[in-house]
């Protein structure tokens, strides 16, 4: 049974994902974000079960990029489907709305990047394009603004071709050579997690400025500190 138990978490995941895409797709994005959460939460339980127990399978692996897709490739496909929705005036209720099926393209390049990552090697100490995660924080700190209008930002979001550009850009992240850093806890040691550390009071600090922004506000930190230490992470 014990075996089993980092697969039960991966499963977990993928309920919450699933969960998480419903009350998406019903306009609920608060409820969604909180099963987005419970996504995140196993998915980092399962690997941590899985080390403490000594139990890595083959199983393990496939079940894990499987949950992932739902959780982190579908659902911020459907909370860029309801941004586009919202900025195309069609009601995604009554009827499918064609003009934000584009935002699906985000989800087929999340699943090419999991399967790429399952393949590559050199994905060990850090990434190789942005992470599936980091691309649905992304979509989820807009998708929560639009949703209490924080700064305005519903107007913003209303012009669909930034939103379009959007799926072109983090499809292209995902997917790119670009380095970037793992952001994994690295044991008990400060030395080793301070760049973690800073993140995360960078974080605190950018959700009392920015509430819910704050998700998206931190993403855009990660890429462009990657971007300016490229070589400092392949050499790390």
């Amino acid at each position: 049974m014990l075996r089993q138990l980092p697969n039960l978490l991966t499963l977990s995941n993928l309920f919450c994902g699933c969960c998480a895409l419903l009350f998406t797709l019903q306009g609920q994005p608060i409820v969604a974000a909180w099963f987005t959460v419970g996504s995140f939460l196993f998915d980092t339980l399962d690997g941590m079960v899985a080390r403490a127990l000594n139990v890595h399978s083959p199983m393990g692996k496939e079940l894990d990029s499987l949950a992932d897709v739902v959780s982190f490739g579908v659902v911020p496909g459907a909370m860029l489907y309801m941004l586009l929705s919202a900025a195309t005036a069609c009601d995604p209720f009554t009827q499918v709305c064609l003009a934000a099926l584009p935002a699906f393209i985000l989800s087929m390049f999340s699943a090419y990047r999991l399967g790429k990552f399952n393949l590559d090697t050199r994905q060990t100490n850090y990434f190789i394009g942005l992470s599936t995660p980091g691309c649905t924080v992304f979509m989820l700190g807009l998708t929560l603004s639009a949703n209490h209008d924080r700064f305005g930002i519903t107007e913003v979001l209303h012009n669909q071709w930034l939103l379009y550009a959007l799926v072109g850009i983090f499809s292209f992240l995902l997917v790119s050579e670009i380095p970037m850093f793992g952001m994994k806890i690295k044991g008990l040691s400060i030395k080793k997690n301070a760049l973690l550390l800073v993140f995360l009071v960078l974080f605190i600090v950018l959700v009392f400025l920015l509430k819910e922004l704050a998700l998206s506000a931190i993403v855009l930190c990660y890429i462009v500190y990657s971007l300016l230490q490229k070589k400092t992470i392949v050499h790390s």
